[in-house]
């Protein structure tokens, strides 16, 4: 960790080295080395965008930059919470870009995506959290790119008054919210927010909105137990959520909170069966599923999904 990204986590720099176990072969990825990775980086570069997928350190990053598809990051690169599994800087944003959903706009009309995911920091400095710049982008990219479908990867808002109801307006085809972790796991996993409003924003995204597609996820390998993530795809069935994806929980450094153990690819596949079962139209369980991996590939499995619970009634 370098010292300005240490001052940005000002709680992480005297936490003590958190040693991880070593990653076992399925967690192992290729370092990008495309051409079309040098394209989508000059590409964000040059229109002054984030992407969640560098300042994540997304293990995907290659396999899609590879093919263009990158995960747009508003309202800056700084995020006013804290999480403990984050690679996100954290400190005092600066001023929301009034070019950025043209930009935005921009970046992925050229990279030609059929379905455009648009994530942010947290910004709890700002009165509506951020959403008018959720809208923003949602009206212009509809604008420019009519045929790109539209997904957003938001945080809760902190309950700001409008702030959802202002997103689900903008008529996004997926709503995406993710919890990350099991509710015992909140205090040191994700202490600056709350499970059970995390819940209720998606059942309102819903209830605001049927046709929108809802989604969330979760990370494994934290500590949780197999009861408790079950718990968490009933709290969201409950909710009505559609799709649901689950990825194995990576250490970004060594001042963030440790892996605990490395969930094989035979659990994942056990979960994706799980949800199912329960009634999850898709469920993307794999040691590397992230929010926006396949995600253009998933819509597609969704509609399909939906089409044919209907056709049966």
């Amino acid at each position: 960790m370098n010292k300005a990204h240490a001052l940005r986590h000002p709680e992480r720099r005297n936490r003590p080295d958190n040693p991880s176990p070593r990653k076992p072969p399925w967690i192992r990825v290729k370092a990008p080395t495309s051409k079309a990775y040098g394209e989508t980086r000059r590409l964000m570069r040059q229109r002054g965008l984030n992407t969640v997928c560098e300042e994540g350190a997304c293990p995907n990053i290659g396999e899609c930059w590879a093919i263009k598809h990158a995960t747009v990051m508003i309202l800056g690169d700084i995020c006013t919470r804290a999480c403990a599994f984050c690679n996100v800087a954290t400190g005092r944003p600066g001023a929301v870009d009034p070019l950025e959903p043209e930009n935005l706009a921009i970046a992925i009309s050229r990279l030609g995506l059929r379905h455009a995911v648009i994530t942010s920091v947290d910004r709890d400095d700002l009165a509506d959290g951020g959403a008018g710049q959720f809208v923003q982008c949602i009206e212009r990219l509809r604008e420019m790119a009519p045929q790109t479908t539209v997904e957003v990867l938001t945080p809760d808002f902190r309950g700001k008054e409008g702030a959802l109801q202002a997103v689900v307006a903008a008529r996004p085809d997926v709503y995406n919210h993710n919890l990350e972790t099991v509710p015992r796991l909140y205090p040191t996993i994700r202490p600056g927010g709350r499970y059970d409003h995390s819940l209720k924003l998606l059942e309102e995204a819903k209830r605001l909105d049927g046709r929108l597609f809802t989604k969330s996820g979760i990370m494994v390998g934290l500590g949780e137990e197999r009861p408790e993530v079950t718990r968490v795809m009933d709290d969201l069935r409950a909710a009505d959520v559609d799709f649901l994806t689950i990825g194995q929980y990576l250490q970004p450094t060594p001042r963030h909170a440790p892996v605990a153990r490395y969930v094989t690819p035979e659990e994942f596949d056990d979960y994706r069966r799980d949800g199912l079962a329960k009634g999850f139209l898709v469920v993307a369980s794999s040691p590397l599923t992230r929010s926006s991996y396949h995600a253009d590939e998933d819509f597609a499995a969704l509609c399909r999904a939906r089409a044919a619970r209907a056709a049966h009634g």
